[in-house]
């Protein structure tokens, strides 16, 4: 364990997931129009939307509003577009993911911010599921953790 993460750990001090209360994810689906998805993520003040299948609910990317806002402003996109053409697809085979559920330490989800996974780089946001990623739970943020730490007595 690394200097910095022992110090986090102590601040943490056993702390999950859970303890950073997330808000509930929301979801979107690949065939809405962005200019909804754009409304819901206002409406709730959230940086990023999950997107399901329509079918199944079965978790298949997120959109990250400030890239998406990014790629309106470029003509990369359109609000009449669908998700879909804007959204970050996860990828089914040969990827490794994190799973972050309720019960992951923090200091297992600030490394997963800080390099990803298999170091693949700095993470915006994790999405919490259920431990056979069945389900998503909600979304946490590193601005969710360093808000955790900020505001948990010394």
């Amino acid at each position: 364990m690394s200097q910095s993460m022992s110090a986090w750990a102590q601040k943490y001090r056993g702390a999950t997931v859970e303890d950073l209360d997330p808000p509930p994810a929301l979801s979107t689906k690949p065939t809405e129009p962005i200019s909804e998805a754009l409304m819901h993520a206002w409406e709730r003040d959230f940086s990023h939307l999950t997107v399901v299948s329509e079918d199944t609910r079965a978790l298949l990317g997120y959109l990250n509003i400030p890239r998406l806002k990014e790629m309106l402003k470029h003509g990369a996109v359109r609000e009449t577009d669908y998700v879909e053409k804007a959204m970050h697809k996860f990828q089914r085979s040969g990827k490794v993911y994190k799973v972050i559920t309720m019960d992951t330490p923090l200091e297992e989800l600030e490394a997963f911010f800080d390099g990803g996974v298999n170091s693949s780089g700095p993470q915006d946001f994790a999405v919490v599921t259920d431990d056979n990623r069945r389900f998503v739970l909600g979304v946490a943020t590193k601005g969710d953790l360093e808000e955790f730490v900020r505001r948990r007595p010394a």
